[in-house]
C-alpha cells in the first residue's frame, strides 16, 4: 500500500486516490461544498488556507494546504525519480 503525505503528519492511502486537483474552479468548489453537506470531506489543512482538493474512489474530499505539484511529487514511484535523475546526470 502506497502512503502519501498530504501535510502536518497527515496521510493518505495512494491506491485511494483518484485526482489531485485545484480548489479554484466553481465545479471543484462544488464538490467539496457536496461531500461536506455528505459528510464525506475530511479537512487535512489545519486551519491553513486550502491548496489542494485529493478526489478517493470512496467518494471523500480531502483538503490539503499542499500544492498540487507537490503531493503529485510525493505520490510518484520511487523509482520513477531516480531514473529521472540518472537521465539528468547523463546530459551533462
Amino acid at each position: 500500500m502506497k502512503l502519501i503525505n498530504v501535510g502536518f503528519g497527515n496521510i493518505v492511502s495512494g491506491d485511494r486516490v483518484i485526482a489531485i486537483v485545484s480548489p479554484d474552479s466553481a465545479p471543484i468548489k462544488r464538490i467539496v461544498q457536496e461531500s461536506k453537506e455528505k459528510g464525506l470531506l475530511i479537512d487535512a489543512t489545519c486551519g491553513r488556507r486550502t491548496r489542494a482538493v485529493i478526489i478517493t474512489d470512496s467518494d471523500h474530499v480531502i483538503l490539503s494546504a499542499i500544492q498540487t505539484e507537490t503531493i503529485a511529487g510525493r505520490a510518484e514511484p520511487k523509482d520513477e525519480v531516480i531514473v529521472r535523475e540518472e537521465e539528468t546526470d547523463d546530459e551533462e
